[in-house]
């Protein structure tokens, strides 16, 4: 495996509540040889975030301005990352990203903001990928964990990557930008600046602790506002754990999709692991895909991204 040089911490968002975790992670990059940094943010508290703003956005242009820097590794979600976007010049963050004199971001969740932002503003490509949890799990040899990690470095390291994943999805061949992430992050960005204009995308969404009917409203926002219909296909990732609600009567996760599938004709591929669950691949938002869906089996294929070989 081709390992990376240096990979520092920062957390954008809610704050660490376990700080064993991101010992942990540390420590399996430490093993590997990486050298690795943790920013202030990591260690802090502010309310429900990880320090006040003014810290956390200053920690991010820390970890993009260092040129000695492979990734950018954003510890957790939570919420938080949308205080920060207006302090964020994204296009200075791509002009360095083209010379190579920056890192790959990386992170899910509420950093969905960022990686929307970046690609809207500026055209950058960030990657929705693990944090600090998936590493420390794979460090104690959790096999979906070690799945996580070992597809992180197979996407980060080269110049494509193949995923390849069951579903019941009719056949299929796509080819288009590939963008998306959390579900609520997505919705809540449509309408500002931050919000790309993707036409013929693949875009992939998840999300978690979310209700079938709030989804399912989550998506028919996405249809109205005609995103979904410039789209050659939607990726849908985890969505659990689903609350039940009390009245929900047998509605769910299948039921909220079928609503969406007799108004929008854009194909749906459901089952890429991807989202808050134990299994989760590393997607670079911006990159460009073909998704291939032959008898029950779906083929993502990714390239045109920045790498660390």
């Amino acid at each position: 495996m081709t390992r990376l040089r240096s990979v520092g911490f920062f957390a954008p968002s809610g704050y660490v509540t376990a700080p064993d975790i991101i010992d942990r992670a540390a420590a399996f990059f430490a093993q590997r040889n990486w050298e690795v940094r943790r920013t202030e943010s990591v260690g802090s508290r502010d309310g429900r975030f990880a320090g006040p703003d003014a810290l956390r956005r200053a920690d991010l242009l820390r970890v993009a301005n260092d040129e000695t820097l492979d990734v950018a590794l954003c510890v957790r979600g939570g919420y938080g990352m949308t205080r920060l976007l207006e302090g964020i010049d994204f296009a200075a963050i791509a002009e360095r990203a083209d010379r190579g004199t920056a890192p790959l971001f990386v992170g899910y969740s509420d950093f969905t903001a960022f990686h929307l932002a970046y690609l809207a503003r500026a055209g950058g490509i960030g990657f929705q990928g693990p944090g600090a949890a998936d590493f420390a799990r794979a460090g104690a040899g959790d096999a979906d964990a070690q799945f996580t990690v070992e597809q992180f470095f197979a996407t980060v390291t080269q110049t494509r990557t193949e995923l390849a994943f069951p579903t019941p999805a009719a056949d299929l061949d796509v080819r288009g930008r590939l963008w998306g992430g959390n579900l609520t992050m997505v919705c809540n960005l449509l309408g500002t600046p931050y919000f790309p204009s993707v036409r013929g995308g693949i875009l992939f969404l998840e999300d978690v602790n979310e209700a079938a009917y709030r989804i399912e409203r989550m998506l028919l926002q996405l249809h109205h506002s005609g995103v979904l219909q410039r789209q050659k296909a939607i990726l849908l990732g985890d969505f659990s754990p689903l609350p039940v609600m009390p009245n929900d009567n047998g509605y769910d996760l299948d039921g909220a999709i079928a609503a969406l599938r007799v108004r929008c004709a854009t194909p749906i591929v459901r089952g890429l692991p991807f989202g808050h669950g134990a299994r989760r691949a590393t997607l670079p938002v911006g990159g460009r895909a073909r998704c291939v869906v032959r008898a029950g089996v779906a083929r993502l294929e990714c390239s045109h991204y920045p790498h660390r070989p």
